[in-house]
């Protein structure tokens, strides 16, 4: 005789009937709701694939929807299997293996879906976050050359200094205040001889200035265009090949701006004003005017080396400027911009990865489902689980295996009546007890 049912396990196996019953109502649509998000990844994946694709032949066409169609299919039936399979083990390794199996595949399913979802969603606007960071890089390799160019133009100044200072010694020995000697003897042509050379070398760099702005101003223009492409409205791919073509021409201006630096040239310049200096013969009358001009030619050429290291140093200082960076505009495509720039569109990434992995929560709800429909179940016994519909059909069920037994019985009975040997005998009626024996 089985045991009287609890209060507590009654109301444990209602709740487990009451939860069956809303997972034969979600059960009706599930697969439905299931193969929407599977078509709904294919369609997304579609656009991806077609964005990597180069050919827009009919064979490209067919290769990304068949691709679009193998992603849906695979995510339909894999998620399917889970759903099916998962709830209903019991052994913890069983549920480990599968857990195991599920990761495996989700990861499985970003790396042919998921990103290519994400180069759908936000394709466009990552080829656009690369070229806005190509120009900022141009931007401040511009800046870098000009800055650089600027500084070169800046020796100038220094090359006119020392010029000055060569012509006002030239004045002072014409005069006869440095030598002692008035007019334009030796100590004077060597003198003019350096402040012609340092003339000439301002020269040279004065007119290079007018060079470096226009680089720059050119530079700008190029700049704004392809800000201005980032921008536009249209195929992002149309302007990426014009953008294209700006970078190479900025480019060019770059490196123009990078040549027209003069810190090379006074560095030559500064080296030749100490070691290229022709000696005039000394022409003083007598040997004490020849050995005054000679004194006053060391002092000059220990000044001539001490102007030429001056240059020398501001000029390597000029070249010891860190250069431009060099930059290369490279071409990428809708899905390799969405992963070089991920951090900036995690909400696509969000939504590309959220629509292909979704029916893992529908996995653990349907986990957690199950396991609270056995707790309220299993410690109730099997009689007392069947409502009054299971009972009614259990009966039939008797009743009908009961008519299919009766024609074979009968059959027997009637077997054995058509052979007397197989009747066993009457036995002989004894004395009914009580009762006395007749006499006869």
């Amino acid at each position: 005789m089985s045991r009287k049912m609890s209060q507590s396990e009654a109301r444990g196996l209602a709740h487990a009937k009451e939860l069956e019953g809303h997972l034969g109502v979600l059960d009706s649509f599930t697969p439905t709701a299931l193969g929407v998000l599977a078509t709904a990844s294919g369609i997304y994946t579609y656009l991806g694939v077609s964005s990597l694709l180069d050919n827009n032949g009919a064979m490209t066409f067919f290769a990304a929807v068949a691709y679009s169609i193998a992603v849906s299919v695979g995510i339909f039936v894999f998620w399917s299997f889970l759903m099916r399979l998962l709830p209903a083990v019991r052994t913890a390794s069983a549920r480990i293996g599968l857990l195991l199996s599920m990761g495996l595949g989700s990861l499985a399913i970003v790396a042919m879906s998921s990103w290519l979802n994400a180069a759908a969603l936000a394709g466009a606007a990552a080829v656009e976050q690369h070229l806005a960071k190509t120009v900022q890089d141009y931007q401040s390799s511009l800046e870098r050359a000009y800055q650089i160019a600027t500084a070169g133009q800046g020796l100038e100044r220094d090359v006119a200094r020392v010029r000055q200072s060569f012509t006002d010694l030239s004045e002072q020995e014409a005069t006869g205040n440095l030598s002692g000697l008035a007019g334009r003897g030796a100590v004077f042509r060597v003198l003019n001889q350096k402040a012609d050379e340092l003339q000439a070398l301002e020269t040279q760099i004065a007119s290079q200035t007018p060079l470096v702005e226009e680089r720059f101003d050119q530079g700008n223009v190029i700049l704004s265009r392809m800000r201005a492409l980032t921008v536009e409205t249209g195929p992002v791919e149309a302007r990426s090949v014009e953008f294209s073509e700006e970078a190479v021409r900025l480019a060019g201006i770059i490196t123009e701006l990078r040549q027209l630096s003069v810190a090379p040239l006074v560095v030559r310049a500064a080296q030749d004003l100490s070691q290229s200096v022709v000696l005039p013969q000394l022409d003083g009358r007598t040997e004490e005017d020849r050995i005054g001009q000679a004194s006053t030619l060391e002092s000059v050429l220990a000044v001539l080396g001490q102007r030429a290291e001056t240059l020398r140093i501001a000029a390597e200082g000029v070249m010891s400027m860190t250069p431009p960076a060099d930059v290369a505009y490279t071409p990428v495509s809708a899905a390799d911009a969405v992963i070089l720039y991920a951090e900036n569109f995690v909400p696509s990434w969000a939504g590309a990865i959220a629509i292909d992995l979704l029916p893992a929560v529908l996995v653990l709800i349907l986990m957690v489902v199950q396991a609270a429909i056995r707790s309220g179940r299993e410690p109730v016994a099997i009689e007392d689980r069947m409502t009054m519909a299971e009972l009614r059909a259990a009966l039939v069920a008797a009743r009908e295996v009961e008519e299919a037994m009766d024609p074979e019985e009968e059959h027997s009975d009637a077997a054995d009546a058509s052979h007397p040997e197989n009747v066993e005998p009457l036995e002989k009626p004894g004395p009914v007890k009580g009762t006395a024996p007749r006499s006869v």
